[in-house]
């Protein structure tokens, strides 16, 4: 199952990206091919398979799930699924972590005096919200 991003909807690498998720990176040294996995329990397999390849502006992401590891002499693929309901919830919970607008303001584009502006009259509290601090001396003594 595949789902494609505009590169400006995430602030980071894909690579960084796919790790804050919760993806680990492995390089199939057969093929020379790297990916990256999450496991869906203790053991190696099952586990979420995903592929990350960058085409201009955009971010390609294509995941299956691994049942097992080859079972057979000679082979070298492994059991997979493409679609199911495992990879459609893993795919909705990715689609749900990247924002969806395609433009995000950095801190050098929000100035403080437009920040301050927008604020009304009324609106901010006239007490703080925060209690005032005591020493440990005052809270031990009660004072």
């Amino acid at each position: 199952m595949r789902f494609t991003i505009n590169k400006s909807q995430i602030d980071i690498a894909p690579e960084q990206f796919l790790r804050r998720v919760g993806y680990g990176y492995i390089r199939d040294h057969r093929t020379g091919h790297d990916s990256f996995v999450r496991r869906l329990g203790s053991n190696f397999y099952p586990r979420l398979h995903m592929y990350a390849e960058e085409k201009g502006e955009q971010i390609i992401f294509n995941l299956h799930l691994d049942q097992k590891q080859a079972s057979y002499p000679g082979a070298h693929m492994h059991n997979a699924e493409y679609d199911g309901a495992v990879v459609a919830e893993e795919m909705a919970r990715l689609k749900s972590l990247v924002p969806p607008s395609a433009h995000r303001l950095s801190p050098d584009d929000v100035k403080e005096e437009d920040l301050l502006n927008k604020i009304r009259p009324g609106e901010l509290p006239e007490k703080s919200l925060r209690p005032d601090k005591k020493s440990w001396w005052r809270k031990l003594f009660g004072f």
